[in-house]
């Protein structure tokens, strides 16, 4: 989305011209799956899809929002009563990170907003973190507010945890808000201190959305989040971050299977997740491909939280790929999305063997982004 249709656009709805665009990126998480709200370590990248926000202020204290990618449905609420909207889902974005920073950053009213993204929906790819980044910068921006990187991810998962109620973790948002560009940033969820990693020039990252609709994500996440709590729990830690292995082993016959699986693939995640940064930063491929590899199998068998058509996606990237580099499920799971870590050599053949082979398979028609990791709203 160009700044000069989006401004044309707003003229139209708004009958002036924005003061200022904002944009935040969407991101994809090379590997650390489930180990963001277990306090451990994760490693995503902020992607070249986004979200776009025109603002201009107003003179009272409403905020009239306009969803381009909706229909051009509208959306209006006063800041003195922030409600939760149950006709428009897409509004509840927009209305609990205003409340949010409402509480924390009091000094600020009214605002005219129109709203667009190239987020693929539902594809585990984050449009939700991007937008809520994307509202809080052009807010901030519109009015000077002293809001920085790390305190807008904290204010976007609040919105999303107590607004619009899903328990996520501060991966998402903190990667909108501070990606650095051609790099893939370690996170630790516990202190979010921050390490960046280059990416190879000699590789692209390639998404591959399965097309299969998550459809029992939310539950089935809070469910694993409830199932990693217990696991914590019975090794007597506030976190899985806190545990290792041999404590796992030692207390397996106090926990039922389910959740000794579920606790050994966080465990066995952020040792990945760390291993695959450092190999990174020496350009070691091999060791990010076999860790990549590691991690899909974790998340289907002891999280069990993959599907068949992304399994095959995974099986048939692999062979393409080799040790060249790495394929894996990304997301929360139940479909979403694959993503590799391909040498730009190999991206034609990674994008013919899903079109030769996984529809047939499966029935589904996928859809290939090649992305450039990029620049976070805030950094």
């Amino acid at each position: 989305m160009d700044n000069q249709t989006l401004s044309a656009t707003f003229q139209q709805f708004y009958g002036e011209s924005p003061a200022l665009v904002a944009h935040a990126p969407g991101r994809v998480n090379l590997i650390g799956e489930h180990t963001d709200y277990n306090e451990g370590f994760v490693f995503p990248a902020a992607i070249n899809f986004g979200t776009w926000v025109a603002a201009a202020k107003r003179s009272d204290d409403v905020i009239n929002v306009t969803a381009m990618d909706y229909d051009n449905q509208q959306n209006e609420f006063a800041l003195t009563d922030i409600q939760y909207d149950e006709n428009q889902g897409w509004a509840n974005y927009v209305r609990g990170v205003v409340k949010v920073l409402k509480e924390a950053m009091p000094d600020f009213s009214g605002a005219n907003l129109l709203v667009t993204g190239n987020v693929p929906q539902g594809a585990g790819l984050s449009s939700s973190a991007s937008f809520e980044i994307a509202i809080l910068k052009a807010i901030s921006a519109l009015y000077a507010l002293p809001l920085d990187g790390v305190k807008a991810a904290l204010l976007g998962q609040k919105a999303e945890n107590t607004f619009v109620g899903c328990s996520c973790g501060i991966m998402d948002q903190l990667i909108s808000a501070m990606g650095n560009e051609g790099q893939a940033m370690l996170l630790d969820c516990q202190s979010l201190d921050i390490q960046h990693s280059p990416l190879p020039d000699s590789h692209q990252i390639v998404i591959i959305n399965s097309n299969v609709k998550r459809g029992l994500v939310d539950s089935e996440y809070n469910l694993r989040r409830e199932q990693c709590e217990e696991g914590a729990a019975i090794l007597g830690v506030s976190s899985l971050r806190e545990a290792n292995m041999t404590m796992l082993e030692e207390t397996k016959s106090r926990m039922s299977d389910v959740v000794y699986r579920r606790a050994k693939h966080i465990i066995t995640e952020n040792q990945r997740t760390l291993e695959a940064s450092e190999a990174l930063k020496v350009g070691d491929i091999q060791t990010v491909s076999t860790a990549m590899a590691q991690s899909h199998v974790s998340m289907r068998d002891d999280f069990e939280i993959t599907v068949r058509p992304i399994d095959y996606l995974v099986e048939i990237i692999d062979e393409v790929l080799g040790n060249t580099g790495g394929v894996r499920m990304t997301g929360g799971g139940f479909g979403g999305c694959v993503v590799a870590l391909a040498p730009t050599d190999k991206v034609d053949a990674v994008k013919q063997v899903v079109a030769d082979k996984y529809f047939d398979e499966t029935g589904y028609q996928a859809d290939i982004y090649v992305c450039t990791a990029t620049q976070g709203a805030f950094a």
